[in-house]
């Protein structure tokens, strides 16, 4: 009998850090990419509501103008069904849908031939007013589209960096000062800045440009964005708007322990960029390691 062979799996080896990073390169120019689209919707979203807006209150104003006309024409059309005739009058005034009976061609040349002004006038002003009103909807539909898009390109952005970033970070976590921060705003801006202090260290009281201590090195980042916070995470807590975990976007500032006495700067996925204790150095770490407290939004 021939002796078995016994085959030992063996598993394929992860990517590089290099390859990683050259993925999260990648990553960048169709973030880039995707950044100028979503600001091309914005500024869409921003004209749909503005035109709703417009739309919308002068569906109000033919409203008013129409309910006055009608008012006027109301006698009319009681003297006429008075009198037992079948005035077009009488049903475009009554019908729950007078569209309907404008539609009608006999309606039509009926008001065409009257020397009426009151009567065109309401009808003008019906027309006019349900115009008005499917504009306006029309463009609340192109808000509401807009609004999923914009969503939608969000968590397109939001889901395939972060997925990329979090295996580059799990191999080397100082590669990550070498991606685009996510966002625009000055709260992306100070997390750069204060990325750039990786590896600098702790000094209890220290607030840059050098040495920090926790609430030190948030207060001297956002100071370069132009923000002033106080040298203290108790002020710092109150400095903004609080937003909780799940909201959390880049640069929030996130405290730990129920006295606050820790302080850093929300990255993404679930990291923070801190400096934490007298021995060490400014760094990047997972949040799960100390109790939330909360997080808030400076800017």
């Amino acid at each position: 009998m021939a002796p078995q062979t016994v085959a030992t799996a063996h598993a394929d080896p992860g990517p590089s850090t290099k390859e990683l990073r050259a993925q999260a390169l990648k990553l960048a120019d169709q973030l880039e990419q995707m950044t100028e689209q979503y600001n091309g919707l914005k500024v869409k979203l921003q004209q749909a509501q503005r035109a709703a807006k417009v739309a919308t209150e002068n569906a109000k104003r033919q409203e008013e103008s129409l309910k006055g006309i009608r008012d006027k024409v109301g006698a009319l059309a009681a003297t006429s069904y008075m009198q037992g005739g079948s005035d077009p009058t009488v049903s475009f005034v009554a019908s729950q849908d007078p569209q309907a009976v404008l539609d009608q061609a006999a309606t039509l040349n009926y008001f065409a031939t009257q020397d009426s002004t009151k009567v065109l006038g309401l009808m003008q002003a019906m027309q006019g007013a349900q115009r008005a009103r499917k504009s306006a909807e029309a463009r609340a539909q192109q808000v509401a589209q807009l609004r999923n898009q914009l969503d939608s390109q969000r968590k397109k952005v939001s889901q395939s960096y972060e997925k990329i970033r979090g295996k580059l970070v799990k191999e080397d976590p100082t590669q990550l000062t070498k991606l685009p921060t996510v966002g625009t705003g000055k709260a992306a801006q100070a997390l750069r800045i204060a990325m750039s202090k990786i590896g600098r260290p702790y000094v209890w009281g220290a607030s840059g440009p050098t040495t920090f201590d926790c609430s030190g090195l948030t207060m001297w980042a956002y100071k370069q964005v132009g923000i002033n916070l106080p040298h203290y995470t108790g002020s710092q807590w109150n400095a903004g708007t609080h937003v909780s975990e799940s909201d959390l976007q880049p640069g929030d500032l996130v405290f730990f322990y129920s006295d606050l006495h820790h302080v850093g700067m929300y990255i993404g996925g679930g990291k923070m960029l801190h400096a934490p204790h007298t021995g060490d150095v400014v760094k990047i770490a997972p949040m799960g390691g100390r109790p939330f407290a909360g997080g808030v939004r400076v800017a």
